[in-house]
C-alpha cells in the first residue's frame, strides 16, 4: 500500500466513525459506537506516524492528491485534495495522536454519560475537520476545515446542552470566532483578487511578483500582500484566541475535560499558528503584518500569563496557559522563526494534553470538584496523576540545562523561540520587546503552573473538612449526567439532607494509560525532534514546506546567542518556582490571605483585565440596545402601530360598528329600504330636468 493510500484512509477514517456513531449510535449501542470511533482514530494515528517516520528518515517526498472537484465557478476553481509535506506531516501526527488518546481516555471519563455515541461522534467530526484543514491544497478547503472545527467546537463545548453556562459558552465561542472568520474570508477574497487563484501551489511561487502591487482605498494605497496577510491573521486571532479575540477560550472549559484537551492541545487553537506558517511565502513579504503578529503574540503571552496567576478553577488556569503559549508561537512566526513556532506547537500538544487530561483525572478523583482551593494533599491518593502532572509542569515551564542541552520537551521549543526573538531583536525593536516579554512570561508560567501543582497535590487537605458534598457514583450520577441537567461541575449534592465528604481516588487504568503515553511525549518529544525541526538540518526536514526569504537568518543566528541569553529562561522559571514554593508550601495560606484582601492588582487579574465587562458594556449592550430599538420602536410602534394596531385596528372598529346594523329584523330592513326609496325620489325630484 502506498503513502497516498495511507493519507486517504487516515483523513477519512474519523469521518466514517463520526457518521456511524452519529447516525446509528442509538441502534448499535454505546460500546459499538465507542469501539468504532476509537479504532478508526487509532488506525489514523498509526498511519500518521508511519508517514511521519517515512518523511523524517525514509526519504518520502511531498505529494498532492486531487480527489474530487469542490467548487468550480469561472476562475474560482477548488478541488478536494490531500496535500502532504513537512507541515502537514507534523500536524497529522499531532492531531491524530492527541485525538486517539482523548478517545481512549473518554471511555473512562464519560463512562456514566447517557450520550456517549453523540460525544464520540462529535470528537471524530472535530478530528476530521482538522485533518481536512491541515491537508488542504487551497484556501477553499482550508476554509472548510476552518469552519468545520468551529462547528465541532460549538457542539462539544455545549455538549451538556441542558446546562445554561455550557450553552452560553458555546454561543460565545461561535460568535467570537465569526468575528475573526469574517477577516479570514476577506483575506481569501483579497488573495483571489490578487492572484486569480486560491491554490497554494500556484500562489506561493508568484508572491514576489505582487510585492509592489497596491490597493487604492479611502484615499490611500495599501500594500496588497500586507493587506491580505493582515486579514488572514485576524482569522488566526479568533481561532487561536489571541488578544482581543481571546475571551471565548476560558469559557470553553464548560465542555467535558477531554474536549478541553482536544481543543487546546491539538486542534482548533493551533489552526491559526499552522495557517501563518503554511502561508510563510506570503508573510515573508508582508513586513508590517509580521510586526503586528509579533506584537499581538507577545502581548497575548503576557496577558494570559498574568490572568492565570489569579484563577482558582484548575481547568481555567491551564486554559490561560494555552492562550499564553500560543502567544509564544505567534511571535516566533512574526519574527520569521516559523520552524520554532511549529516545533513549539508540536511539543506543546503533548504536555498540554497531558495537563488537561491530568486535571480531568484530578476532577474525576475529587468527585467533579474543579476549585483548587478545595483540594490539597492529593499526591499520596493520586500518585500516578501527581507524577504525570509534575512531568507536564516541568515540560511547560521549560526545565532543562542549556549547557548540556538536556531537558523536558518545552525546554527545547520555548527556549528556541526566546533565543530567536533575541537574535531578531538586534535589528528589530518589536522582536526585542517579544524577547523581554518571553522571559517575563516564562517566570509567570512557572509561578502559576507550580501554584496549580502545590495547591492541588501539596499542603493540607481542604477536601477533608469541606462541608460541600459531591456527586458520587453511589448516587448513580456522573459529571456528565449531573451537569447535563443544569448543575454546576462544583455544585453541591445532597443525600437525605446530610452532607458527605468523599475520599479522593485514583482514576481507572483506561484513563491513566493515555496520561502515561503523553508523559513520554512531554519528556522526549523535544530531544528527539529538535534536530529535524530547528537544527542545522532543518531544511532537509521541511523541504520547502516553510519558506524563509534570503534575508531571513533569524534561526541561524538563534544558535549563536550569548550564554546569558541561554540561561535567562531557566533563571526566570526557577524564580517563578521559588516564589510559588514560598507562597503555597512554606507559607501555606499566604496566597489565600493575599486574595482575600481583594486588592486592585488581584481584582484586575482575577477579573481577566475586565475584558468580559468591557465587551459586555460596549458590544453586547450596544447590540442589545440596537435590537431593542428595532423591536420596541421599529416593530412595535411603527410596524405594529401602523399595521395591526393602526389601520387594521381602525378597520376592525369600523367593521364592528357597521356590523351592528345587521340586526336580522325584517321591519328594520323594510324601514331602511323605504328610506332608500325616499332618498332616490328626493334625488330625482331635485335633479330631474324640467
Amino acid at each position: 500500500m502506498t503513502p497516498q493510500f495511507f493519507a486517504i484512509v487516515l483523513v477519512f477514517a474519523p469521518l466514517i466513525g463520526a457518521l456511524i456513531a452519529g447516525l446509528f449510535g442509538r441502534r448499535i449501542g454505546d460500546f459499538a459506537s465507542q469501539a468504532i470511533t476509537t479504532s478508526l482514530l487509532l488506525l489514523a494515528c498509526v498511519l500518521s506516524w508511519i508517514l511521519f517516520v517515512q518523511w523524517t528518515w525514509g526519504g518520502l517526498e511531498a505529494f498532492t492528491l486531487k480527489l474530487l472537484p469542490f467548487i468550480n465557478i469561472g476562475d474560482f476553481q477548488s478541488a478536494w485534495s490531500i496535500r502532504f509535506d513537512g507541515l502537514s506531516a507534523v500536524m497529522l501526527v499531532v492531531v491524530t495522536s492527541v485525538s486517539a488518546l482523548v478517545h481512549v481516555y473518554s471511555w473512562g471519563y464519560m463512562a456514566e454519560d447517557d450520550s456517549k455515541p453523540r460525544f464520540f461522534a462529535y470528537l471524530s467530526l472535530f478530528t476530521f475537520a482538522m485533518l481536512a484543514l491541515v491537508t488542504a491544497a487551497d484556501f477553499m478547503q482550508l476554509f472548510f476545515g476552518w469552519e468545520g472545527v468551529g462547528l465541532a467546537s460549538y457542539l462539544l463545548i455545549g455538549f451538556w446542552f441542558k446546562k445554561p453556562t455550557a450553552n452560553a459558552a458555546s454561543i460565545k465561542a461561535f460568535v467570537v470566532n465569526r468575528v475573526g472568520d469574517f477577516g479570514f474570508a476577506l483575506g481569501i477574497i483579497t488573495v483571489f483578487w490578487m492572484f486569480g487563484t486560491i491554490e497554494f501551489a500556484e500562489i506561493f511561487p508568484r508572491v514576489q511578483e505582487f510585492t509592489s502591487v497596491g490597493w487604492e482605498f479611502a484615499g490611500a494605497t495599501w500594500h496588497a500582500v500586507d493587506l491580505a496577510c493582515a486579514l488572514l491573521f485576524i482569522g488566526a486571532m479568533g481561532k487561536s484566541a489571541q488578544f482581543f479575540l481571546h475571551t471565548w477560550l476560558p469559557d470553553a472549559m464548560e465542555g467535558p475535560t477531554p474536549v478541553s484537551a482536544l481543543i487546546h492541545a491539538a486542534t482548533m487553537v493551533t489552526a491559526g499558528v499552522y495557517m501563518v506558517c503554511l502561508l510563510s511565502p506570503m508573510f515573508e513579504y508582508a513586513p508590517v503584518t509580521k510586526q503586528v503578529v509579533t506584537l499581538v503574540g507577545a502581548i497575548t503571552a503576557l496577558f494570559a500569563a498574568t490572568v492565570g496567576l489569579a484563577q482558582n478553577d484548575i481547568k481555567r488556569v491551564i486554559a490561560y496557559s494555552t492562550c499564553s503559549q500560543l502567544g509564544y508561537m505567534f511571535f516566533a512566526a512574526g519574527i520569521g522563526a516559523y520552524q520554532a513556532a511549529m516545533f513549539h506547537l508540536f511539543t506543546h500538544a503533548f504536555f498540554k494534553a497531558l495537563l488537561f487530561l491530568g486535571a480531568g483525572s484530578v476532577i474525576h478523583g475529587m468527585h467533579h470538584e474543579q476549585d483548587m482551593r478545595k483540594m490539597g494533599a492529593l499526591w499520596k491518593l493520586l500518585p500516578v496523576t501527581y507524577a504525570v502532572m509534575v512531568i507536564g509542569t516541568l515540560a511547560i515551564t521549560g526545565f532543562g540545562i542549556p549547557e548540556v542541552k538536556l531537558g523536558f520537551a518545552g525546554f527545547y521549543s520555548k527556549d528556541m523561540i526566546i533565543e530567536a526573538a533575541f537574535a531578531a531583536g538586534q535589528e528589530n525593536g518589536i522582536a526585542y520587546f517579544a524577547y523581554v516579554i518571553g522571559i517575563l512570561a516564562a517566570a509567570l508560567t512557572a509561578y502559576y503552573s507550580w501554584r496549580l501543582a502545590f495547591m492541588t497535590f501539596h499542603g493540607t487537605a481542604k477536601w477533608a473538612d469541606d462541608d460541600h458534598a459531591h456527586d458520587d457514583h453511589a448516587h448513580a450520577h456522573a459529571p456528565a449526567q449531573s451537569e447535563s441537567h443544569g448543575a454546576s461541575a462544583t455544585s453541591d449534592a445532597h443525600d437525605d439532607g446530610h452532607h458527605h465528604a468523599h475520599t479522593p481516588h485514583e482514576s481507572p487504568l483506561i484513563m491513566l494509560v493515555p496520561l502515561l503515553l503523553l508523559a513520554v511525549g512531554a519528556i522526549g518529544a523535544g530531544i528527539a525532534f529538535v534536530g529535524p525541526f530547528v537544527g542545522y538540518d532543518q531544511a532537509e526536514f521541511w523541504q520547502g514546506a516553510i519558506y524563509t526569504a534570503p534575508t531571513n537568518h533569524v534561526l541561524e543566528h538563534a544558535h549563536h546567542v550569548p550564554r546569558w541569553v541561554l540561561y535567562s529562561p531557566l533563571v526566570a522559571s526557577m524564580l517563578g518556582l521559588a516564589v510559588a514554593f514560598y507562597v503555597y508550601v512554606l507559607r501555606e495560606g499566604l496566597g489565600a490571605r493575599m486574595a482575600a484582601k481583594e486588592g486592585p492588582i488581584w481584582s484586575f487579574l482575577y477579573n481577566k483585565w475586565f475584558f468580559d465587562e468591557l465587551y459586555n458594556a460596549t458590544f453586547v449592550r450596544a447590540a442589545r440596545g440596537l435590537g431593542d430599538l428595532f423591536w420596541k420602536v421599529g416593530d412595535q410602534k411603527i410596524i405594529d402601530g401602523l399595521g395591526p394596531n393602526g389601520v387594521a385596528a381602525v378597520s376592525a372598529v369600523i367593521g364592528r360598528r357597521t356590523g351592528k346594523l345587521q340586526t336580522g329584523y325584517v321591519y328594520h330592513y323594510a324601514f331602511v329600504m323605504l328610506l332608500g326609496v325616499a332618498g332616490l325620489l328626493a334625488f330625482a325630484l331635485a335633479f330631474w330636468p324640467a
